[in-house]
């Protein structure tokens, strides 16, 4: 195979790996804003919870509180991988 012919099939190689990656990347960001989207969906159920933990009596307090922090925490998390997404 001469030079020029390597040469073509070499960009036709990283042509193909551009699309590819290209491809990917829009399906990652859509995944992205997906997961952003349910994860507000959860930040929304939070900020219920908190406005009900303020409303319930001592007792009762307790228990949304603890469901308060699990949902913080996951809301944290899903975050966290949002961000390391960008």
């Amino acid at each position: 195979m001469d030079a020029k012919h390597w040469l073509d099939d070499e960009i036709q190689q990283l042509k193909t790996s551009r699309d590819e990656l290209r491809v990917q990347l829009n399906l990652a960001a859509r995944e992205t804003r997906d997961r952003f989207e349910a994860t507000e969906k959860r930040w929304h159920e939070l900020e219920a919870r908190l406005r009900a933990v303020g409303r319930e009596s001592r007792e009762a307090m307790d228990d949304v509180g603890e469901a308060t922090r699990l949902l913080r925490d996951e809301i944290r998390e899903a975050y966290r991988h949002i961000r390391d997404a960008l």
